[in-house]
């Protein structure tokens, strides 16, 4: 089994972005149908990761997530680093 999708639903839509961004991600602007717009991103492993408004629904709660990208691609250092997301949720890269 491997995963194939990640959404976190966030009140903080745009401060995420930016974050994820900034590791790299390749986030992409998406609306299904009538659906809210929201941001994705494919992994090189194929799985998806998604950014929606919180909206009507609970923002994702505590989480960790774990990531991991060539050294300098996010302008961090070789090694691991934990970082805080602009909701609070650890995010964990090795570079």
């Amino acid at each position: 089994m491997h995963g194939t999708l990640i959404v976190i639903y966030t009140a903080r839509l745009e401060e995420c972005r930016a974050f994820y961004a900034g590791l790299g991600l390749d986030l992409r602007p998406e609306r299904h149908g009538s659906g809210p717009d929201h941001y994705a991103a494919v992994l090189e492993d194929g799985a998806v990761f998604e950014l929606y408004p919180a909206g009507t629904r609970e923002p994702t709660g505590r989480l960790r997530l774990g990531f991991a990208t060539t050294a300098g691609a996010c302008g961090l250092e070789p090694g691991r680093h934990v970082l805080d997301d602009p909701d609070g949720r650890a995010v964990e890269v090795t570079a």
